[in-house]
């Protein structure tokens, strides 16, 4: 509170001016900050990296709600991980003891940015692992999971309900995939049912026309249970599986 009074120094009305001039710019005032919440976190984050919705808030919820339910250990996967946003927040949600997180990123530079968050995480960031790869393919071979989710680009090339702001400042790589906007999900869908332990739980962001078409690839992959969950404005968001529980035998 003291230092409140004090006068700004040279270099600190520079820097305002600086950021101001990005804004008006047209930089995301998220970018701009170089920091953001996510649910009880804080986020640095840039252009690396998209900036964290209240739409992914509700997908972290619905994961953390199913890992939650899982014990006494639980070892979950955040995939296309970004800033780290879900996948950090599961391991400051759930309990510290017998939680493990793995969060993965195709790209580079976006494994950086979740690399810095987890270092400001605090102790939970002890139980997170990071690792650079495609979707499935980053995570360790003979390892099954409880919980696996993915915030993955669901954008169709061509589509033209992309706000311009978006367009030109967030990452392509994380918002394309392909015509129709299915390309990522179809791959994360088809192989993550091979990486779920039993009676465990896919959880995908999906794009608002993409409820009927992802329904129809899960169920045809074999997952049970499937739903799919509309967001505050009503819209067609979260898509829930399961992997197939078999019954033992009488």
């Amino acid at each position: 509170m003291a230092s409140l009074d004090e006068a700004a120094t040279v270099r600190m009305v520079a820097h305002l001016d600086a950021m101001l001039a990005r804004y008006r710019a047209g930089e995301p005032l998220q970018y701009v900050l170089g920091q953001w919440g996510f649910r009880h976190i804080e986020l640095a984050i840039d252009s690396r990296v998209l900036i964290p919705r209240p739409e992914t808030e509700l997908v972290a919820e619905v994961a953390l709600e199913k890992a939650a339910a899982i014990g006494p250990t639980r070892l979950v996967a955040d995939l296309g991980t970004g800033s780290g946003a879900i996948g950090l927040s599961m391991a400051h949600e759930l309990p510290r003891d017998g939680t493990t997180v793995w969060i993965t990123d195709a790209s580079a530079d976006a494994l950086d940015v979740a690399r810095a968050n987890i270092a400001g995480l605090g102790p939970a960031g002890r139980n997170v692992r990071a690792a650079l790869g495609s979707w499935l393919d980053a995570l360790p071979t003979g390892e099954s999971f409880d919980v696996i989710v993915a915030n993955p680009p669901y954008v169709s090339v061509d589509s033209t309900d992309l706000e311009q702001i978006v367009g030109a400042w967030e990452p392509p790589g994380a918002l394309f995939a392909g015509s129709d906007g299915l390309d990522d999900i179809r791959t994360i869908v088809s192989e993550a049912i091979n990486r779920l332990r039993e009676g465990g739980w896919l959880i995908l962001e999906i794009g608002a026309d993409h409820g009927a078409p992802v329904i129809k690839l899960m169920g045809a992959a074999g997952y049970i249970d499937v739903e799919v969950r509309r967001d505050l404005a009503g819209l067609d968001r979260i898509a829930v599986g399961r992997s197939p529980i078999v019954a033992s035998p009488d």
